[in-house]
């Protein structure tokens, strides 16, 4: 989707188009609260367009927290309060007068842990088209997006099947075909690879690695191996004195996990913390 058609649906406003091609998303001075802890504090980066962004850092940094004010999937916890900007293709998406439905479609999301709907392969990756209008060929819109998930020659012969029935990499992949249905350009994974054997992350590493092709992605991952393999750019985060997530560095992951600029990066990337 352009940038021009994303911003005629997200503003009623005259389109205007970003003043980077290079920058997908754009965060400023975020901060997020739940109720009275303040979790993550003045986080400021850009997310390149068409790569891969790894999120990385120790547990209870705001590595997903930050990941989730991206499609606004915080509105959903009632103690949530976010501030700060998120321009998506110049649009500032925490503005109230945007609908966050319509931004999870432009935004898709991978969680943790494979959640495929009880339903049939096929309909797991239509339901989102069907309810969305989707106007033409639902056959060739599953097929298109099992293929881009890499999962169209394992499942081909058994699309009528529960979702449920395949392993856990296969139903990951599945979620990812179901996310490419809404047609996003931005595809969030929140540690898509965690819970899965070394093969099948290896796959969804391929994967995101293929993806990136078309998609922006950006991901939270735990494991510095993974991000080094997949990630064109790294942001790290710590917790400060106030044990709030706060942004310490982000860069070429090249250069970070070679010549990183700060103390506190080296020490995570090598292991000698977190």
């Amino acid at each position: 989707m352009s940038a021009l058609t994303v911003k005629t649906v997200l503003t009623s406003d005259r389109p205007v188009l970003d003043a980077s091609a290079d920058v997908q998303i754009s965060i400023r001075d975020l901060d997020v609260h739940y109720g009275a802890n303040h979790a993550v504090r003045d986080v400021t980066f850009d997310v390149p367009r068409q790569a891969v962004t790894a999120l990385i850092g120790p547990s209870g940094c705001g590595k997903s927290t930050v990941l989730r004010s991206i499609n606004r999937m915080n509105d959903l916890i009632p103690s949530a309060r976010v501030e700060g900007e998120i321009r998506y293709h110049g649009v500032n998406i925490n503005d109230p007068a945007i609908d966050p439905v319509i931004v999870r479609r432009n935004i898709g999301m991978v969680f943790q842990k494979p959640n495929p709907f009880p339903k049939s392969i096929y309909d797991n990756v239509a339901w989102g088209a069907k309810i969305n209008g989707h106007k033409g060929n639902m056959d060739e819109l599953v097929e298109s997006c099992l293929r881009r998930a890499a999962i169209w020659e394992e499942v081909k012969d058994k699309l009528k099947e529960s979702g449920l029935s395949l392993s856990g990499g296969q139903q990951q992949r599945l979620c990812i075909a179901r996310a490419l249905a809404n047609d996003p350009d931005v595809i969030l994974m929140d540690e898509p690879a965690s819970a899965l054997d070394p093969i099948s992350t290896l796959k969804i590493e391929d994967l995101m690695r293929e993806l990136a092709r078309n998609y922006t992605i950006v991901v939270v991952t735990h494991n510095m191996q993974q991000a080094a393999r997949v990630s064109d750019r790294t942001v790290f985060f710590s917790l400060n004195d106030q044990r709030q997530g706060v942004l310490i560095e982000a860069g070429a992951t090249a250069d970070m996990f070679t010549n990183p600029r700060d103390q506190r990066t080296e020490d995570y990337i090598t292991g000698r913390f977190g």
